[in-house]
């Protein structure tokens, strides 16, 4: 990742994140008790279910997390920029308004 642009990377993680809730929706809701089968059998489903689910949930988590810490480097790095544009343009006005006061000429009073 570490050749990649910030937006590839942002955008990488989006669409991993997408694909797994995606694969979480397609889980559909949790399979309902069938009269017909012992309540062990039952239990059995529930746990499949609940435990694919959990892992579902485990990977969504962990890519926004990923894709939280990328933001937030994104964001660290257009603030240092932001700090930089101001002290650029605090220096240029410096230098703007040094070089106003040496490029005007003097004038000489005239005495009578």
């Amino acid at each position: 990742m570490a050749n990649l642009g910030a937006g590839e990377i942002l955008y990488g993680l989006r669409k991993k994140i997408q694909e797994i809730q995606t694969s979480l929706n397609l889980l559909g809701d949790p399979i309902t008790d069938m009269p017909e089968l012992i309540d062990s059998s039952n239990l059995l489903r529930s746990n499949e279910y609940l435990s694919k689910t959990n892992e579902k949930k485990s990977e969504l988590l962990a890519a926004y997390e990923q894709y939280s810490s990328s933001l937030e480097e994104l964001l660290l790095a257009v603030f240092d920029i932001q700090k930089d544009l101001k002290d650029i343009l605090k220096e240029q006005s410096s230098l703007i308004a040094n070089s106003s006061k040496i490029s005007r000429p003097k004038t000489k009073s005239k005495k009578k």
